[in-house]
This record gives C-alpha cells, structure tokens and sequence, in this order.
C-alpha cells in the first residue's frame, strides 16, 4: 500500500493546514523490501522518479565480503544472519540490512551496502 511522503496537514496545535495543490505521484513512498537470505536470488525492477529504475534485492544468496588484511574480495555463500542491531524483529526473523552481522563461509561479516536499495550484499569480514 503506498505511503504518502509529504507534509502533515494538521498544525501541532490541532488546527488545520489547508494545502496549496493536490498530492503528487513523487509525493508517494513504498513499502521496504527486506532482503531474506535464500538458496535462489530474486530481484525486483522498481521506476522511480525521473524514469529511472532502482534494483532491490529480495533474496540473497551471496556476499561480496572485503579481508581487510588482504585486501581482497570475495564472493561468499550466506549461511545465517548472526545479529541485526537495526531491530530486534529483524534479528529474529533474520532480515539483511545495513549494520548486520551475517555468518560466511570465512567467518562473520558486517553489511556494509543497503540490499533493499542497492540490489547486492557487501561485508567487511570482522576478526
């Protein structure tokens, strides 16, 4: 269901604003796509405003997970997400965000990238 992003048409005193204009499809939010980890990846095509599309990643399969010692990247298999400290719904029902703490297959790892928004998984492997 879309959200409205505009301005509250109530005053703090309880009184009301009269708008201007009308609202505006620009005006108009989304719902957050909250990436779940999963055996197959599936992508989601979105057109925002300017004709412009914006990929969110649904389910993730893969992370692109930096080695600070090394310097080097690798592309890792997800195994479970450790710890979301975005919410404490998003620990329990395992959703990746920006700030969690995901388990590899070299150890854990902090997203660093938005996935909902970005449509990949980058980490920074933690020691």
């Amino acid at each position: 269901m879309p959200q409205y992003h505009g301005r509250d048409l109530k005053k703090p005193t309880g009184g009301k604003i009269r708008p201007h204009r009308k609202k505006r499809k620009y005006e108009m939010g989304r719902d957050p796509v909250e990436t779940l980890p999963a055996d197959e990846e599936s992508r989601i095509i979105k057109r925002v405003r300017g004709g412009n599309k914006k990929v969110s990643l649904k389910y993730a399969t893969y992370a692109n997970v930096l080695d600070p010692e090394t310097n080097k990247v690798y592309k890792l298999k997800i195994l479970r997400i450790r710890e979301n400290p975005a919410s404490v719904d998003y620990s329990r029902r395992g959703v990746i965000t920006k700030g969690a703490v995901i388990e590899t297959e070299k150890g854990a790892a902090k997203v660093t990238s938005r996935p909902g928004q970005d449509g990949v998984v980058n980490a920074v492997l933690l020691k």
